[in-house]
């Protein structure tokens, strides 16, 4: 079939619920109207049918021989001012009796010998053509009627016999009436049965699209949940559909639908109240631990000013202690910030000129890591957005780090910047590295993903701020999301991209 042609009876299909339910009663009603019409057109058809055969079988052959021998004395003849004069056929058949249109013919050696049709008021002969000649020697002389159809007269049913002398004579009545009746019940039967239709599907619509409205209020509520972000936070369900009676199917699948609700809204309260307390947790540990980490790290450093003479060993594991208090301070602030950012806090809103940002962001990168190729592409004009500097300055920071620490040296690094619209832009950061593992791109933004420090260069910069903790990617996109804006990834190998789209944000 043609493709064309298959996509517009697969637009014309019915596909929902209601639609195949109101044209399946169209059709099986459609059914048996066609049913009942054709069997009543066929039945009545029969009954006429059979009704002619009888009046034929009646009067046999009484017109036909009537014309092999002079008529009664008291048969009138009435001439037709339009013929010279009646055939000898005309002046002898005997119509007594007869019924209007009813044919006779005489058939001697397979010739027509004479034939004439009853009129009103006379008797017409009529003039046959060798088909009708032909027509008129099959019909078999078996004592049944058979139907003819005759190129001067139409539909006739006729009936034969052998008369006097041998030769056969045929009678026959016209199925004009019979045929115009059949077709006047057709008619009168597809008005009827096309209004029946009618009224029916458009009641039947109405019926069904009653009878399914609880179902479409389990759809509406189906549909208006999976519209909801149910990944974290709060969230309030659509209450009971209310769907009508329980013992019907519509009702059963809305209860079942309520209940199914009802557990998971019961969970995720349970989920939220959880992730609030953890927030919660978090929060106060962070800040909890800033003092005694603080307090570790300025003793070491204090240790470390001592003006005596300090041993060797003594000097590196304060060292060591003041860079871990150090690393431990910045994930405490790390923890501290993705706490705040949870509980939807809001960050600082004034212009920020992210033109700035980039080169101030990549000089420093350029410093940490000289044995990277870093590149920029800017735009023209300076490019301005809405939102916290200080954050958006750590979101280019820790993307710049994931590509200097997870990639191999003599990477490099491509920062793009594009003004979108007024108020919008995109940052892209770009590496030729290694790209990152399957196994970690679904997981990527997660808190707490590490790529494996053994394979340095996978560029996954998971271990991106949050001193190494796994918290830079989650803490860029967190921050990000806080800008409502997006943050994206593709990776191939020779090819990671980080993409960061920020909109406009009224002041």
């Amino acid at each position: 079939m043609n493709p064309a042609k298959r996509s517009r009876l697969d637009r014309l299909r019915p596909r929902t619920l209601r639609a195949k339910l109101t044209w399946g009663l169209v059709a099986l009603l459609a059914l048996s109207c066609a049913t009942v019409g054709l069997t009543s057109v066929f039945a009545l058809r029969s009954y006429l049918t059979s009704q002619i055969d009888h009046q034929l079988a009646d009067s046999g052959c009484l017109f036909p021989s009537s014309l092999q021998q002079p008529a009664d004395t008291g048969q009138e003849t009435v001439a037709d001012d339009n013929d010279h004069g009646d055939t000898e056929a005309d002046s002898r058949a005997d119509t007594r009796g007869q019924a209007i249109g009813t044919f006779g013919a005489r058939l001697t050696d397979a010739k027509i010998s004479e034939a004439a049709v009853v009129q009103t008021d006379r008797r017409t002969a009529v003039t046959l053509d060798a088909a009708d000649e032909a027509t008129l020697n099959a019909v078999p002389t078996d004592g049944s009627a058979h139907t003819v159809t005759f190129s001067a007269l139409g539909d006739y049913r006729v009936y034969a016999c052998v008369g006097k002398d041998d030769d056969v004579l045929v009678s026959g009545l016209p199925l004009v009436s019979l045929q115009e009746t059949v077709h006047r019940l057709a008619l009168v039967s597809a008005a009827v049965f096309g209004g029946a239709l009618v009224i029916t599907g458009v009641t039947g619509a109405l019926w069904v699209r009653r009878s399914l409205r609880p179902l479409r209020r389990v759809t509406e509520t189906a549909a208006a949940v999976a519209t909801l972000n149910l990944d974290s936070g709060a969230v309030t369900l659509p209450g009971p559909t209310a769907a009508g009676d329980p013992h019907s199917e519509a009702g059963q699948v809305a209860a079942a639908l309520d209940r199914m609700l009802g557990h998971v809204q019961e969970a995720l309260a349970k989920r939220h109240t959880s992730e609030e307390r953890l927030r919660s947790f978090a929060a106060d540990a962070s800040h909890e631990l800033r003092t005694p980490v603080a307090s570790i790290r300025g003793h070491a450093e204090l240790a470390l000013r001592h003006p005596g003479p300090v041993p060797d060993k003594v000097e590196r594991a304060l060292d060591r202690v003041a860079a871990e208090a150090a690393r431990m301070t910045a994930m405490v602030d790390d923890l501290l910030l993705l706490a705040r950012l949870d509980a939807g806090r809001p960050l600082q809103r004034e212009p920020v000129d992210v033109t700035r940002l980039v080169i101030d962001c990549t000089d420093d990168a350029r410093a940490a890591s000289p044995g990277h190729s870093w590149a920029l592409d800017l735009p023209e004009t300076p490019v301005t957005v809405t939102g916290d500097s200080h954050r958006l300055a750590q979101v280019l920071t820790n993307l710049l780090a994931n590509a200097r620490l997870h990639t191999p040296v003599g990477t490099l690094v491509t920062v793009r910047l594009e003004q979108r619209e007024p108020g919008r832009c995109l940052l892209s950061v770009t590496d030729n590295g290694p790209g990152i593992p399957p196994e970690l791109r679904q997981t990527l933004f997660e808190r707490f993903t590490r790529a494996d420090r053994r394979h340095p260069g996978t560029g996954t910069g998971t271990g991106t701020g949050g001193a190494g903790a796994g918290l830079g990617l989650s803490i860029a996109a967190a921050v990000v999301a806080a800008h409502e804006g997006t943050l994206t990834f593709e990776s191939t190998p020779g090819s990671t991209v980080f993409t960061v789209l920020l909109p406009e944000i009224p002041l």
